[in-house]
């Protein structure tokens, strides 16, 4: 696979995982949270879930695997890799850990609270998701701006 269609396959997996999480936490969130009371929001977050999480498992895969073509590609490992793709990889590596821990642990709640509506443990889930999704959004977009100027920062 070529290098430019290595950087697209990233980049284009980078803004969708990134941006999803942006418009989830910063628009969506405020909006279901002021209009909706847990009955209906709690089904809604774990239908939006339900729907992006699938996206986001092909793009934990797809990230590596282009970020480690590219790192072997162009600058033949991780010896010869400037410092800004070592923080990206870092950086990519804990949100990716970040994902994995939703998934498996506060998703996983608010799923079975969904399904036998228990109203407050899916409150707790889902404030649980917020502040991890949170983090893992402040994370990308450090890891973006690393991505589109780093090798500009000397």
């Amino acid at each position: 696979m070529t290098n430019s269609i290595l950087i697209v396959l990233h980049l284009l997996s980078a803004v969708i995982w990134v941006g999803g999480m942006l418009f989830a936490h910063r628009f969506l969130r405020p909006v279901a949270a002021s209009q909706l009371e847990p009955p209906q929001r709690l089904p809604l977050w774990n239908g939006v879930f339900a729907g992006f999480f699938p996206f986001v498992w092909a793009i934990i895969l797809i990230l590596p695997l282009t970020g480690y073509a590219m790192m072997f590609g162009i600058w033949g490992g991780f010896a010869n890799a400037p410092l800004y793709v070592h923080v990206m990889n870092g950086l990519g590596t804990v949100m990716i850990i970040i994902f994995l821990h939703v998934y498996f642990s506060p998703y996983q709640k608010l799923r079975n609270a969904v399904s036998t509506q228990d109203w407050p443990a899916g409150g707790q889930a889902l404030n649980r998701i917020r502040a991890m999704v949170g983090w893992n959004t402040i994370l990308g977009l450090i890891v973006i701006a690393i991505a589109s100027g780093g090798r500009y920062l000397g």
